[in-house]
Formats: structure tokens, C-alpha cells, sequence
């Protein structure tokens, strides 16, 4: 008896065993936070060193351009959902900051806010015709809406502007500070603030068992829901989160713009922010805001080439991801791995 008892304590998991192990290769959230906390800093000395309004105005565009990139991310990367709908989400950002601005007068900072909720009852609202839908069938309930939110502000001109778009968009604030004729310098700081806080909020996620538990319904539906894991639950948290951050990333893009227009509706946007998180590496969100780095950068590099500069970058954007499926993350992996293997060899 005292055997039999004791092979069934051994066999029977301790309270530890709960825990969730690290997977393979992951990196410890302790090293992760000092990575991140190092490349925020060196960041936040970027104004010290581009002083001129321009290079602050690109910084700043690829920082709200990385937001809304790896918000997408969590959704397309990590949920499995293609949500077409996502950069209507921005755009939902961007027209709710300028109406509530403009026409009810709520302080800047608060419908900015306010805006970021907005959009994600817009992602609630998208979510429940998609909930028991599976591939080309969520792309076209979520493109549609997409279509159908532009049409609405197009309809509503007496309020939107229409086609004409809405300007003179009542801008942010601090305190006393001339933020018209500082260089852009406050407003790099708050797009700055924004991409950290948006990162570190998915990063967390991602970690948590709700992170796990959407990646398990991506890599095997049937199996996750037979282990008790609702679909409907994940699939609905999933896209609530990724249109947080996003909307107030369109809050702050038409604050700082000072104008909203139907083109953040458009296919244009969509397909460069897209390629952003396919070029980067889906579902790593550091994937996505390195290659809104690379792509903006390099975009603006090839100016002067004017009608030539998508054909290059699209070019660009083939070329790595022929040579690198994983995207510019797998890159970095691959050659962290060969350095890694280098030194190892060198050592014996």
C-alpha cells in the first residue's frame, strides 16, 4: 500500500508543474525588458542627434506606423485572424479624436483616450459576424467593413467633411509648451511614449496565458477547444486588444497632422502597414516595428526616384522574404544562431 501510494504521489503533478515552461529558444522576460529598455533609451536620444523638423517628422510617423503594425501583428501573428478590418481601426481613431475634439470640445488628451475606446468597441462590433468564420470569409467581412465605415464618414459630410476630410483639428498640449515651434521635439517624446507603452502592453500579453492560449487556437483550433479553450473568448480579447493602442495611435496622427481624411481608409495605407508586419515576422511584434524602421527609412531614401520608389521597395520586400520566410526577424535569428555556432566551434 505504502508503494503503491507513493509511485501515485510521484506520478501525480505538483503545484509547480503548473507553471508554464519556457519554450525553447525563448528569451527570459528579464533579459527582454533590459533589450527593450536599452533600444527605448537610445530612442529617446534620437532628437540630440537629428535636430532638423524633418527627421523628427520621419521618427515620428515610423513610430505611429509601429504601432498600429504590431497591433496588426497580434491579431494576424499570434490569433491567426487576417483582419482586413485592422486599419479601419486607425481610421475610426483618427475621426473619432477629430469629432470629438472639433464638435464636443473634449480636451485633446481625454479623446485621445476616448478614441482608443472607441476603436476597440468598433473591433467588438466587427468581431461578432467572424466569430465561427475560418479564412477567405473573415478577409471579406472584415474588408467590408472596412468599406462600409469609409462610406459612412463620406455619407455624414454635414460632421466628417466628406471627401473634403475634416482640418484645423484641435492639436495636443503640454502645459505651457510651444509645441508648434519646437522642432517636433514634444510631439517625437509623446509618439515616442506611445510605442512604448503599446509595445510593453503586447509583450505582456503575448506572455500570458491568454498570449499561449491564442497561439494554441492558431497552430490547432480542434485540439485547443477540445482542451477547453473558447474560441469565441480568445478570437473576441484578441481583437479588442490589438485596436486599443491602435486607435489612440490614430488619435495622436491626426492631433499631430491636424487634418483626418477617408484616405486612412484606403488600400494604399492598409498595404504598406501590412507589409510592415510581413516583412518584419509574423508574430514576433518586434518584427513589425523594425521593419516600420526599415520600410519608412528606406522609402524616404528613395525619393528622388519618384515613381520607381514602391516598385524598389516592393522588390526589397520580395527579395527578403524569398531569402528569409521568418522576415527580417528570421534574419536576425539566422545570424544570431551562425555567430552563436561560430563562437561555440571556436571555444572547442
Amino acid at each position: 500500500m505504502t508503494t503503491a501510494s507513493s509511485a501515485e504521489t510521484m506520478t501525480q503533478p505538483s503545484a509547480s508543474s503548473t507553471i508554464v515552461p519556457k519554450a525553447p529558444g525563448r528569451v527570459s522576460w528579464q533579459r527582454e525588458a533590459i533589450a527593450l529598455a536599452i533600444g527605448l533609451v537610445l530612442l529617446a536620444l534620437a532628437p540630440f542627434v537629428f535636430t532638423d523638423s524633418y527627421s523628427r517628422h520621419v521618427l515620428i510617423m515610423v513610430f505611429i506606423y509601429a504601432v498600429v503594425a504590431s497591433n496588426w501583428d497580434l491579431s494576424l501573428g499570434y490569433g491567426g485572424v487576417f483582419n482586413f478590418g485592422h486599419i479601419a481601426l486607425f481610421g475610426i481613431g483618427v475621426y473619432a479624436y477629430s469629432l470629438l475634439t472639433k464638435l464636443a470640445e473634449m480636451d485633446p488628451w481625454i479623446a485621445m483616450a476616448a478614441s482608443g475606446i472607441v476603436a476597440v468597441l468598433a473591433a467588438v462590433l466587427v468581431t461578432i459576424p467572424i466569430l465561427r468564420l475560418k479564412g477567405i470569409y473573415i478577409i471579406l467581412v472584415t474588408f467590408g467593413f472596412a468599406q462600409l465605415v469609409m462610406q459612412i464618414i463620406i455619407s455624414q459630410s454635414d460632421y466628417t467633411g466628406g471627401t473634403q476630410g475634416l482640418v484645423r483639428i484641435p492639436t495636443l498640449y503640454w502645459f505651457d509648451h510651444n509645441m508648434v515651434r519646437d522642432a517636433k521635439f514634444a510631439y517625437f517624446y509623446i509618439a515616442l511614449g506611445l510605442l512604448a507603452l503599446s509595445t510593453i502592453f503586447l509583450r505582456i500579453f503575448v506572455r500570458s496565458r491568454m498570449g499561449i492560449s491564442i497561439v494554441a487556437l492558431r497552430d490547432n483550433e480542434e485540439y485547443a477547444v477540445s482542451r477547453g479553450i473558447s474560441l469565441v473568448r480568445q478570437r473576441l480579447i484578441t481583437l479588442a486588444a490589438s485596436a486599443f493602442f491602435t486607435g489612440i495611435a490614430g488619435a495622436f496622427y491626426a492631433a499631430y497632422q491636424r487634418n483626418a481624411s477617408v484616405e486612412v481608409f484606403g488600400m494604399s495605407l492598409a498595404t504598406i502597414i501590412l507589409s510592415m508586419v510581413l516583412l518584419g515576422g509574423t508574430g514576433t511584434i518586434y518584427g513589425a516595428i523594425i521593419a516600420s524602421f526599415v520600410l519608412t527609412v528606406f522609402s524616404e531614401a528613395m525619393a528622388d526616384f519618384g515613381a520607381w520608389r514602391p516598385m524598389i521597395t516592393a522588390v526589397l520586400i520580395l527579395v527578403v522574404m524569398l531569402a528569409y520566410p521568418g522576415g527580417i526577424m528570421g534574419m536576425l535569428k539566422s545570424a544570431g544562431d551562425l555567430l552563436f555556432n561560430r563562437r561555440g566551434a571556436g571555444r572547442k
